[in-house]
């Protein structure tokens, strides 16, 4: 039963928010839209998440990434650190794959809009998620958790990501002037939520399932992962498990959290601020680490940096 329920829902959520085909022409950008500096910025900031995402997604699913699949959206850029192919059963395989698909439509559509960045040096490494894994649990797991180990790693560490990205998308919506901006960034959001609440959605059909071999379930690890998020982020709570407290609910009457929400069930929204303390690893939008062990990219990642 469980299983043809995620089945439908997966189906569905996939049909409903693919990333059509004609999405370029569709919002009509391109170097003979002018558009307004700060939409310029915004539309950019993102694209070391679609980054982080397209490598981690396409290597996990196909174990090569953007150097291989489409190299001159990489513009030069250095390749990514300690990413490879995880050992993931058929459906999350296809699935993944799905997304890392999508994730090199996202990285074209935003750069029909503006001239972009070389991609950023990135660590994929086992090493750097299981730091993430450590601090969000409080302690040191023994053996280290490895991403690419199982399906259940991957997926837990596919939801570090995506959910970080489109509170992005929500937050910058409402900074934009400019409509081109705007239906650019609705349909990135769209498909952005679509994967999180994909990833959610396998994930709870898990819920009590323990990850082995630590003797933790997989609704303990995203509640852990989601206050680490929050605490990082230095803005209250924008972050949620899949599992939560009744009151924390939809409508406040129930546990089950699929797809998170305010009270109002709307997605919370996070500024590029709040998304570099939680991708550097170490609550400072000022100080590289993390998935970036350089720096994020763009004007606005790069007006933080050395303003400690």
């Amino acid at each position: 039963m469980a299983s043809t329920l995620s089945s439908t829902l997966l189906a569905s959520l996939l049909l409903l928010f693919t990333t059509p085909p004609s999405l370029t022409s569709q919002v009509q950008v391109g170097r003979s839209v002018t558009l307004p500096k700060s939409d310029v910025d915004l539309l950019e900031f993102p694209l070391n998440l679609e980054y982080l995402e397209a490598e981690f997604f396409l290597f996990g699913s196909l174990g090569h990434g953007l150097d291989q699949v489409a190299p001159y959206l990489t513009m030069g850029g250095p390749p990514p650190l300690g990413a490879k192919k995880a050992d993931l059963d058929p459906l999350i395989r296809d699935i993944v794959t799905q997304f890392a698909y999508q994730e090199v439509g996202h990285l074209r559509a935003i750069k029909t809009a503006v001239k972009g960045f070389p991609r950023p040096l990135l660590d994929l490494s086992s090493s750097t998620f299981a730091k993430t894994m450590n601090d969000a649990l409080q302690r040191n797991l023994e053996p280290p958790f490895d991403p690419y180990a199982n399906g259940i790693n991957f997926l837990l560490a596919s939801y570090v990501i995506p959910y970080v990205g489109l509170t992005g998308y929500v937050g910058a919506n409402s900074k934009l002037m400019s409509a081109t901006a705007k239906r650019l960034v609705a349909g990135l959001l769209a498909v952005e939520s679509a994967q999180d609440a994909v990833i959610r959605s396998l994930l709870y059909e898990r819920a009590r399932m323990k990850v082995e071999p630590y003797d933790i379930t997989v609704a303990e690890f995203t509640e852990r992962i989601s206050d680490l998020r929050n605490k990082l982020g230095s803005s209250g709570v924008k972050d949620e498990g899949i599992v939560v407290p009744p009151a924390m609910g939809a409508e406040g009457k129930i546990s089950g959290n699929v797809i998170a929400g305010n009270q109002y069930s709307l997605a919370y929204a996070r500024t590029p601020q709040e998304i570099l303390r939680i991708v550097y690893g170490n609550g400072d939008e000022h100080t590289p680490g993390g998935f970036f062990p350089k720096g994020a990219q763009g004007h606005i990642a790069r007006s933080y940096l050395g303003r400690a």
